[in-house]
């Protein structure tokens, strides 16, 4: 198993080790040394040195193949990507933006293809998601596939599965870059209500405390809705408390088919205005991929989606033309004279357009009028 990952990003090389959040940046020639070392080669004692540095690991005389993934240039250039394994989840939260949960995937030997595709894309990150995907009867597969090929893995999970020790030796024998568990109240009563499933607020401590208790890379997402909105406080101390990292989300928004009923769990006391919008990477250095293999610009614009499956990685090549096109302000955005400073991308303002919601939830001009005598 390998230690380090050297890879192309972008315009440079990256060293990483995985489950690590730190890395070194590498001159070209020194990529270029390790990519033509000829069989039987030794670790260089140049990135000994530097890997003891960085990553207080030993790697003095060790054979440089396995230790040293060393990840091949792509013509493609997409250096991060989402894979949703599954639509299907655990829980039937009211205010998720999936809005039906089908328990749909690829089988096996297409989920293997994909995850090559992303390799042979260039895909340094990952983030595995849902639904949710530790209850895919697949993910032990995937996760390890994607860290054999060399990927830096991210998880975003309910934490609901983290206990089982199949999962924790799983991920603590091959160790994420992070794992990104929801939370989505401090008591029984606001949690369960909101996941609509009995017990779910006891599942989630009892994995978050064993993903902590095993030193894995844990961040909470702290979910604000109406039901929970008086346990915000107390949903941050769950990570301040535990040594670990948070951020709180307080904007709901409408479900991936445009439905707006899930809006009415948002807590009016805690929209927030979003920061401008400057523009993103999606389609051109990011792509997500759904349970079936489909390319988009991202989980939000998943209009004119690219199925790799039929096309293979040659149909990534238009997935930056699809990105324009649909960054573009169109219909009821066309011609704003606010654009320069809207707080969201097309993609999702055209989502509470069709959803119908409330113009102060995405709009500077539904916040203007509400201040306009």
């Amino acid at each position: 198993m390998h230690e380090l990952i050297v890879a192309p990003f972008l315009d440079s090389y990256l060293v990483l080790r995985p489950g690590r959040a730190n890395g070194m940046k590498l001159p070209a020639h020194r990529y270029l040394e390790l990519a033509d070392a000829p069989a039987g080669s030794t670790v260089p004692g140049w990135l000994a040195a530097a890997a003891d540095r960085a990553f207080g690991l030993d790697l003095a005389d060790q054979p440089l193949t396995p230790t040293v993934l060393i990840r091949k240039p792509s013509p493609y250039g997409y250096v991060r990507a989402s894979y949703e394994l599954n639509l299907g989840c655990n829980y039937d939260c009211e205010h998720c933006y999936l809005g039906l949960k089908r328990f749909e995937g690829l089988p096996w030997p297409q989920r293997e293809r994909l995850l090559h595709i992303m390799r042979d894309a260039g895909v340094v990150w990952v983030q595995l998601t849902g639904g949710e995907p530790l209850i895919d009867k697949l993910f032990p597969d995937v996760y390890q596939l994607a860290y054999e090929l060399g990927m830096m893995i991210s998880i975003s999970s309910n934490g609901s599965r983290l206990s089982n020790p199949h999962i924790l030796d799983l991920l603590t024998s091959r160790r994420p870059y992070r794992l990104t568990l929801s939370v989505y109240g401090a008591t029984e009563d606001s949690y369960d209500g909101m996941t609509r499933r009995r017990g779910s607020y006891r599942k989630f401590i009892k994995g978050l405390d064993a993903a902590v208790e095993a030193d894995l890379p844990v961040q909470l997402s702290v979910v604000v809705s109406e039901r929970n909105a008086d346990e915000v406080d107390a949903m941050v101390d769950m990570a301040t408390s535990r040594g670990i990292s948070h951020h709180v989300y307080v904007n709901m928004s409408p479900t991936i088919y445009g439905d707006g009923s899930v809006l009415t769990t948002q807590s009016a006391e805690h929209l927030r205005e979003r920061k401008p919008f400057t523009g993103c990477n999606a389609g051109h250095t990011f792509f997500h991929a759904d349970p079936h293999g489909r390319a988009s610009i991202c989980k939000i614009g998943r209009d004119d989606a690219i199925d790799l499956m039929s096309e293979g990685i040659e149909g990534l090549a238009r997935l930056g033309e699809v990105a324009d096109r649909l960054m573009l302000r169109t219909g009821g955005c066309s011609g704003c004279a606010l654009s320069g400073s809207c707080t969201v991308c097309r993609p999702l303002a055209s989502q509470y357009q069709q959803a119908k919601a409330p113009l102060k939830m995405y709009c500077q001009h539904g916040r203007r009028e509400e201040v306009t005598p």
